[in-house]
C-alpha cells in the first residue's frame, strides 16, 4: 500500500448530504491498520424523500457543494467515492445454496460456487442483487464456519443474505453522483455502512441490533456470532417529526427543523412547565412563545410510533431473542434529548446511543451519530483497501463478496447504465 491512500465516504441523505475524506495507513507487523480524517463537506439535501432521489437537479447541486468543501479541507481533488444507498425500495432475505466439492480441499472458487447457487434466485427484473452476503458455512454436516477454504468435505453448504434494490433507484443516484463530476466506486447499503462505523466486534459476535435513524428513513441491521442476519428499512425518520412541529406551533418547515434540533425533547416529563421557546411566524409578523412543554407533547408521540415500529420490526426478525447487547441506536434524530431515556423504557432489551469509533485525524469533526453512514462508508472503502494490498480480496472478508462477486457486477451495469443515460 502507498504512504498516503485517500478513501472518500458520499452519504447523500433526506436532510443533508456529507462527504468525508481518509486517509489509510496500511497495517503493520504491530498495528492495524487505520483511517485519519483529513477532510469533510455537508450540505443541506432538498432532492430525496424517504431515501429515493425525486429532484435530480436539487441532489446534485447538494453534492457538488458537500464535495468542495471537503476538497478546500482535504486539499486534494475528488473523483470518485463509495456511496450508501437505502430507502423503502430496499428488500432483502436469507437464502442458501449447495454443492459438491471437486477436489474434497475447498477452494476459493468452491466457495464462490456455492454463493453463486445461493443467489440463484427468482427476483423481479425491475430489482438488482447489491449485496450477498454470507452468514455461515456447513461442510458435510458441520455448521457454524466462517471461512470453509482449505477444509476437506465433499458437501459445501452456504447460507447467505442477500439484499435487493430497485435499478431505478440505484441508476438516479449514481446519475446525481456522476453529474456532480464524481464516479461511484461501489454502492453500499447504508445500515451496513454504519454498522462499520458504531459497532464492535464483540457487540456483532453476541447480538446486536443497529437502528439507524436517519432523515426519512430508519435502517435496522441484526447481527449474531459476527454475521448479518437481517435488513429493513421503515418510512419513518427525523422529518417526519419536524413536519409534526411545523403543523403543531404553526411554523416553516425550516424554522421547525431549527426548533428540533435546540429545544426538542422525546420525552414530555423530562421538560420543565415553565420552560419557553420563541417560534418564528409565518411571514412578517411578529414571532410567539410557546412552552416547550408543548413542544415535547407533538414529539413523543411520533418517537413512540417509531419505537413501536422498530419494536415490531426486530419481533418480525425472529431474532428479538438473541440481542444479547442490545440496541445500538445511531443517526442524527438520536440526538434529541431524551431518545435513549424513552427507548430504555419502551424496550426490553439494553440501548444506547452509537457514534463513530476508532478513527485518527480530524475525528472529532465527525464524532457525532449523524456522521455514522458516511464515516461508514469510508471504512467500507478502506477495508476494501487493505484486501486488495494484502494479496487481493477475498470472498469472505467482512462477510461481503469480493471483485469477484456482485459489487464488480453491479459496477459494471452502473457504467452501462451512465453511457446510456447520457
Amino acid at each position: 500500500m502507498s504512504k498516503k491512500d485517500l478513501v472518500i465516504g458520499l452519504d447523500i441523505g433526506t436532510t443533508k448530504v456529507c462527504c468525508i475524506v481518509g486517509e489509510v495507513h496500511p497495517a503493520t507487523p504491530t498495528q492495524s491498520s487505520s483511517i485519519d480524517i483529513i477532510g469533510f463537506g455537508q450540505a443541506p439535501s432538498n432532492g430525496l424523500r424517504k431515501g429515493v432521489v425525486i429532484n435530480i437537479d436539487s441532489t446534485v447541486e447538494a453534492i457538488r457543494k458537500a464535495v468542495k468543501e471537503a476538497e478546500n479541507m482535504a486539499g486534494v481533488k475528488i473523483s470518485s467515492a463509495y456511496v450508501g444507498i437505502a430507502g423503502t425500495h430496499i428488500k432483502s432475505f436469507n437464502s442458501s445454496g449447495v454443492v459438491a466439492v471437486k477436489d474434497k480441499e475447498i477452494t476459493e472458487q468452491d466457495v464462490q460456487r456455492v454463493i453463486e447457487a445461493a443467489k440463484a434466485i427468482m427476483i423481479p427484473q425491475d430489482r438488482e442483487v447489491l449485496h450477498v452476503i454470507p452468514q455461515e458455512f456447513i461442510i458435510d454436516d458441520q455448521d457454524g464456519i466462517r471461512d470453509p477454504i482449505g477444509m476437506n468435505g465433499v458437501r459445501l453448504e452456504a447460507k447467505v443474505h442477500i439484499v435487493t434494490g430497485a435499478i431505478s433507484a440505484a441508476q438516479n443516484l449514481v446519475k446525481c453522483v456522476n453529474r456532480a463530476g464524481i464516479s461511484v466506486t461501489e454502492l453500499c447499503l447504508q445500515p451496513i455502512a454504519s454498522s462499520s462505523a458504531v459497532l464492535t466486534h464483540d457487540e456483532k459476535e453476541l447480538g446486536v441490533a443497529l437502528v439507524d435513524i436517519g432523515g426519512g428513513t430508519t435502517d435496522i441491521a441484526i447481527f449474531r456470532e459476527g454475521a448479518l442476519l437481517y435488513t429493513a428499512v421503515l418510512p419513518v425518520g427525523g422529518m417526519h417529526i419536524t413536519n409534526d412541529i411545523s403543523v403543531g406551533v404553526r411554523a416553516s418547515l425550516d424554522a421547525a427543523e431549527k426548533i428540533k434540533i435546540a429545544h426538542g425533547c422525546a420525552m414530555s416529563s423530562l421538560v420543565k412547565e415553565d420552560e419557553t421557546i420563541e417560534v418564528p411566524s409565518v411571514g412578517e409578523g411578529k414571532s410567539r412563545v410557546v412552552s416547550r412543554k408543548i413542544l415535547a407533547e407533538i414529539v413523543e408521540p411520533r418517537i413512540e410510533e417509531m419505537f413501536s415500529l422498530i419494536q415490531q420490526e426486530i419481533n418480525r426478525s425472529g431474532y428479538a431473542d438473541l440481542l444479547a447487547a442490545g440496541i445500538v441506536m445511531t443517526g442524527g434524530t438520536t440526538l434529541l434529548q431524551g431518545m435513549v431515556e424513552y427507548g430504555d423504557f419502551l424496550f426490553e432489551v439494553p440501548l444506547k446511543r452509537g457514534s463513530p469509533i476508532r478513527l485518527g485525524g480530524l475525528k472529532e469533526v465527525v464524532n457525532s451519530p449523524k456522521y455514522s453512514t458516511a464515516v461508514g462508508l469510508l471504512k467500507f472503502g478502506a477495508d476494501k483497501l487493505n484486501r486488495v494490498h494484502q494479496g487481493g480480496p477475498s470472498l469472505l472478508a467482512d462477510g461481503l463478496l469480493g471483485d469477484d462477486g456482485v459489487f464488480s457486477k453491479i459496477g459494471g451495469q452502473m457504467k452501462n447504465w451512465m453511457k446510456d443515460l447520457f
